[in-house]
């Protein structure tokens, strides 16, 4: 479960919505990281005129929308679909992907020491954040130095539990990198120029595979 975040968004921001019905003019939805409601209007769907709104947004459906006007009296916020870039949809999905696994690494955290998910982000959840920006980041950086943890006012139980969880979740992922290249010579000892440069490539780490003169592989993990 995902704890939201309180208060309002910020005008501009882009957010994650989730679409709950559909009228003829507006989509109406929840914003997934706040206890808000959003209002995506038929005009801000795509750029150009449109007659009916269920052929582009659909019941259920997650969408990334950026924030136009808010009302914070009604608690409602004014979303929009068109002025969001691939990129911005992209950086958002990337960002939330790794707001859920941190939730998730602290849920398992908590489960070690009998709390629950709200309870871990009392105890130690919104430390991390107020220090590191969020708590992937913490992660990352408790997993490349346990140190970072001392410098906090965190419970040894806590900090014991967190470093066990998370270089359980942070191991370093292997790798293999595929190349084909293609080696020629036309000198009197090309033959020989050849061996000589395959041999070095070998020496550095990399395994050469013959596939038909002039082409070879080379994978490296």
């Amino acid at each position: 479960m995902l704890v939201k975040k309180t208060g309002m968004p910020n005008k501009g921001e882009v957010v994650l919505c989730t679409v709950n019905r559909i009228t003829p003019y507006a989509a109406w939805c929840t914003l997934d990281e706040y206890n808000v409601e959003g209002m995506i209007h038929i005009s801000e769907v795509v750029g150009k005129w449109i007659h009916d709104i269920k052929e582009f947004v659909k019941p259920n459906k997650q969408y990334v929308a950026r924030v136009m006007k808010i009302d914070e009296k009604g608690n409602v916020v004014n979303l929009s679909l068109k002025r969001v870039s691939k990129f911005d949809k992209k950086h958002k999905m990337d960002e939330f992907r790794k707001v859920q696994r941190a939730d998730k690494i602290l849920e398992q955290t908590g489960k070690e020491l009998g709390k629950t998910l709200q309870q871990s982000h009392e105890e130690v959840g919104f430390l991390l954040k107020q220090n590191f920006g969020d708590l992937f980041t913490a992660f990352e950086e408790i997993k490349n130095s346990h140190e970072v943890l001392d410098k906090l006012k965190i419970s040894k139980q806590w900090s014991q539990a967190l470093i066990k969880v998370v270089e359980k979740n942070f191991k370093d992922k292997e790798t293999v990198l595929k190349v084909d290249i293609e080696i020629k010579s036309y000198a009197e000892d090309g033959v020989d120029s050849i061996k000589k440069i395959l041999s070095g490539l070998e020496g550095s780490g990399a395994e050469i595979k013959y596939i038909s003169a002039p082409k070879y592989r080379l994978e490296m993990k």
